[in-house]
């Protein structure tokens, strides 16, 4: 009753809501079993990129050419996302800074015009006071206002030091940001430069792959074989799901069916099971290089990391055994272990792999088995 009540929890949770009156400790235990499967799928995934192996030399470097790209470029957006950062933190500054010089300018102008009245009443105020007046209580009167003068100058001064210091913060603030991205210019630079580089190295690594091709029966031979060692690390990951102590809660994915977002928006080159090759179990979506994919639906991913023919791959399990695939990435934006939301971005679109254009690969599986995408997904 307690696992089945902390997994009903668990599962509201990731939905992103809770059942009125659920006591607080019940909430952290609920995040806590969340967190101890998502440190188990991230340790299943490491155990999972230890055991696979690429098939020869070639297929080995495309690997390791087509991981560092994805992370070069998962790089290059950490810095231009900073870069843009600091960018809208030196606007904000400098519009503060703009304030803080307004409102002393107009201190120091408020301040001129005390020192103004009193040098009218010349160098010794009091004393003139008191030789020439002979009314005792205009005499206070006048006291009072050249004491509420004084002490309204002294404010002044007071303000104009605070600002003074103030402009001192922001001046030093916007020269640290303005380091710091200058900084960022050179580094961004030097990754472009690595990307080029590597994109460079990855053509010639797939000139090499296609270049052992005698015939396009070999190359239809050849991917054949790579779908079916990618189906064997997919039973292997399913085998590895099923070996957790907790499996990922429902996000009943099942009632969505039909009204499941688009991964990314595009044509589909590629139907089910209508192609030979690694995309005979899901569908091809053409799309610029770069586009956002998203996730269809909540879950957990259980996967991502590079396969043979399907270059990098991420896997969301949405419990009751589905799972949604999306291939031939350009990078990751979610980690194994990872909760995610519908919508959520997990990764941009790439032509890893070994593709010769960019596409996304999309999947859905029910118990390990693939199932037609297009009648999940939402009719356009």
């Amino acid at each position: 009753m307690l696992i089945r009540r902390t997994l009903a929890t668990a599962l509201m949770l990731a939905l992103g809501y809770a059942p009125a009156g659920v006591a607080q400790q019940d909430e952290q235990a609920a995040r806590q079993q969340l967190d101890t499967i998502g440190q188990e799928i991230d340790s299943m995934a490491q155990r999972l990129r230890e055991t696979e192996q690429a098939r020869d030399s070639a297929e080995r470097e495309l690997r390791k050419v087509e991981t560092e790209l994805a992370q070069t470029h998962q790089r290059l957006d950490q810095l231009q996302s900073e870069r843009r950062q600091l960018a809208d933190e030196m606007d904000q500054l400098q519009q503060h800074r703009e304030r803080l010089q307004g409102e002393r300018d107009a201190q120091y102008a408020a301040l001129g015009q005390q020192l103004a009245a009193l040098y009218r009443l010349g160098p010794t105020p009091q004393l003139k006071l008191l030789l020439n007046q002979s009314d005792p209580a205009e005499l206070d009167r006048m006291q009072a206002y050249l004491n509420r003068l004084a002490q309204a100058r002294q404010r002044r001064l007071d303000d104009i030091g605070r600002l003074d210091t103030a402009l001192a913060d922001t001046e030093q603030a916007l020269g640290e940001r303005q380091t710091r991205l200058d900084s960022l210019g050179d580094e961004l630079d030097a990754q472009s430069r690595l990307l080029a580089r590597r994109t460079e190295e990855r053509r010639g690594v797939v000139d090499t792959l296609d270049d052992r091709y005698g015939s396009e029966a070999d190359r239809l031979a050849d991917l054949n074989q790579s779908r079916e060692q990618a189906e064997q690390q997919l039973r292997a990951i399913q085998a590895e799901l099923a070996r957790l102590a907790e499996p990922t809660p429902s996000t009943h994915i099942t009632r969505t069916q039909g009204d499941l977002p688009w991964p990314v928006q595009g044509a589909i080159t590629a139907t089910f099971q209508r192609r030979d090759g690694v995309h005979y179990n899901g569908i091809v979506i053409q799309a610029d290089s770069g586009s956002s994919v998203t996730a269809v639906h909540s879950g957990r991913v259980v996967f991502a990391d590079w396969i043979r023919g399907f270059g990098n791959l991420l896997i969301i399990d949405h419990g009751d055994q589905i799972m949604t695939l999306y291939a031939h990435l350009q990078q990751f934006s979610a980690r194994p272990g990872q909760q995610v939301n519908r919508g959520a971005e997990i990764g941009r679109v790439g032509n890893s792999g070994g593709q010769s254009r960019s596409a996304l690969y999309f999947e859905v599986r029910r118990g390990g088995q693939p199932i037609n995408p297009q009648r999940w997904i939402a009719r356009r």
